[in-house]
């Protein structure tokens, strides 16, 4: 009796998880040299040695500035020094949205991406090609993947509702943690939280139509003073 009601709890898990997306495997350059630098830009950053992402808390929505996924992956796979804050590893997204809806993973989940000054060490990034939060919200394709990939992401890891931010939300996540002085207010325009509420509202209507659950409520921390 007990068995079988494990059986069925089971099942009854497994059909209110949301199903994986479609996700062409276009994989980046990580090779030990990158991982290498990873784990410095970690102790630099964050104040412990690592490369590895473990139990992620945090999905941040990106865009990537310009029309064109071959030329977002050409960026992420060449590892040099970003042109804004000069540091290496080189930026890198764990997904990226084309404009037709495919999904494309770059890196292993298992991996960190430099994509988020501050979260790095426990987000997840997703990058989407478009050169505004209104070009991706206007484009039925892209948002319909988008938000079948993120709310995935959110079963998959327990990840709540209020913690799939957009990257301009960054410094007010409880999660931010930025040990160098220069970079603690540091973030990005794309995805205010106008457009990234309007995002959310999307997601958590395809989070309860799949029994993914809403998690706690997130409290927004106050930016660091600028």
């Amino acid at each position: 009796m007990i068995v079988h009601l494990v059986l069925v709890l089971a099942v009854a898990l497994h059909l209110a998880s949301p199903p994986r997306p479609h996700i062409v495997q276009k994989p980046i350059p990580f090779p030990a040299a990158r991982k290498a630098e990873t784990a410095a830009y970690s102790l630099r950053h964050y104040g412990s040695s690592g490369w590895r992402l473990a139990a992620p808390h945090v999905i941040v929505e990106h865009y990537t500035a310009n029309d064109s996924f071959s030329a977002t992956w050409n960026t992420f796979a060449a590892d040099v020094p970003d042109p804004e804050l000069n540091e290496l590893p080189g930026t890198c997204a764990h997904f990226v949205v084309d404009t037709d809806g495919t999904i494309y993973q770059l890196v292993p989940l298992g991996v960190r991406c430099r994509h988020t000054v501050g979260l790095n060490w426990t987000a997840i990034g997703i990058e989407h090609v478009g050169t505004s939060d209104a070009s991706i919200l206007g484009n039925p394709r892209q948002l319909r993947a988008s938000l079948a990939l993120t709310v995935w992401l959110m079963s998959r890891y327990q990840i709540a509702l209020g913690d799939v931010i957009g990257h301009n939300e960054s410094l007010t996540s409880p999660y931010h943690h930025e040990l160098y002085g220069p970079w603690r207010c540091q973030t990005h325009g794309d995805w205010t939280r106008a457009d990234t509420d309007r995002y959310r509202a999307l997601l958590a209507a395809l989070a309860r139509r799949d029994g993914v659950p809403l998690g706690r409520r997130v409290d927004r921390v106050a930016a660091a003073p600028c």
